[in-house]
C-alpha cells in the first residue's frame, strides 16, 4: 500500500525516514522536519490505519512495514537510516529486517513484548468496551507517558491524533492473544539477521537487564536511556536529538 506522506529536503542528500507511534500521524515530526530537511532527503509516513493514509486489515509489524518500504522504494529511496517512535520503533525494526537501510533508530519502543503484554491485558476488557470507554482509556494510557512534553506539544499531537478502536486492537490482537514465549520467539525471528547500527534510545529505563537482551538478539544495538524525558525524548530535548543523530550518521559513513 502506497502511504499518505510528506517528502521534503534536498533530493541529492542523505536518506531518513520517520515512523510515527500507534494512533499518531506523520505530523508528529514537524518540529524536526525543517532542521533535518538541511541535511537529508526525508520521508514522513502516515502508517495504514493512521492520518491520512486508508485502513486496512492487517495491523501487523509486517504489513506496516511493507507499506513504508513500499513506499520509500516508490519514492526512489534505497539506504535509508529509518527511524520509529513508540509503535514506529517496531515497524523500523521491522523495515530493517525486511529491506536494507543504513541504520535503524528506535525511540521508546521496548522489544521485549512479553513485559508490555502484561500492562495491556489488564486494561484489555476497557480497550473492547464500547467507543467512551475505549477512547477514555487510551487517551488516559497517552496522557500518563507524556512526562514533561510541554502542554503546547500534548495538544498539537492530539490534533493530529486518530483514535481508531479497530485499528488499535489489530496492532495490539498478537500481543493481547499471544504467550510470553511466543511473543518473544517472535521477536527474535523479525530481528534475525539485522547487521546495521541499531540505535535505542528511551525516554525511561527500559528495565533491568533489557540492554544486554537486546545486545543479544541485535549484536549492533546501542541502548541509551534519557532519563525523564518520557516517552518523547526527540521532542522533549530535538537538540539533543538532531545531534544524536548527526553521530549516527557519522558512525554509519565509517
Amino acid at each position: 500500500m502506497l502511504l499518505a506522506h510528506e517528502l521534503i529536503g534536498r533530493h541529492d542528500a542523505s536518506e531518513l525516514v520517520l515512523i510515527h507511534g500507534i494512533t499518531q500521524s506523520r505530523h508528529v515530526w514537524h518540529p524536526l522536519l525543517r532542521p533535518l530537511a538541511e541535511n537529508h532527503r526525508v520521508l514522513a509516513v502516515d502508517l495504514r490505519g493512521h492520518g491520512d493514509s486508508e485502513s486496512c486489515d492487517p495491523y501487523t509489524p509486517v504489513d506496516y512495514a511493507s507499506d513504508v518500504i513500499e513506499t520509500a522504494q516508490a519514492l526512489g529511496f534505497s539506504r535509508p537510516i529509518v527511524v520509529g517512535h513508540s509503535l514506529g520503533g517496531i515497524v523500523a525494526t521491522a523495515y530493517a529486517a525486511e529491506c536494507p537501510c543504513s541504520a535503524v533508530v528506535n525511540i521508546d519502543q521496548p522489544l521485549r513484548l512479553s513485559g508490555f503484554k502484561e500492562a495491556l491485558v489488564s486494561i484489555e476488557p476497557l480497550l473492547r468496551g464500547d467507543d467512551a470507554t475505549f477512547r477514555q482509556t487510551i487517551d488516559a494510557v497517552f496522557a500518563a507517558m507524556n512526562g514533561p512534553l510541554p502542554a503546547a506539544e500534548q495538544a498539537r499531537i492530539l490534533s493530529h491524533s486518530r483514535s481508531s478502536q479497530a485499528v488499535v486492537l489489530g496492532t495490539w490482537e498478537s500481543v493481547l492473544v499471544s504467550s510470553e514465549a511466543e511473543l518473544d520467539a517472535m521477536v527474535e525471528s523479525m530481528v534475525a539477521g539485522i547487521t546495521v547500527p541499531y540505535l535505542a534510545i528511551h525516554g525511561e529505563d527500559p528495565g533491568p537487564g533489557y540492554a544486554d537482551w537486546l545486545r543479544s538478539l541485535i549484536p549492533t544495538a546501542t541502548v541509551e536511556v534519557w532519563s525523564g524525558h518520557g516517552h518523547y525524548p526527540h521532542l522533549v530535548d530535538p537538540s539533543r536529538f538532531l545531534a544524536r543523530l548527526g553521530e549516527l550518521e557519522v558512525q554509519v559513513r565509517g
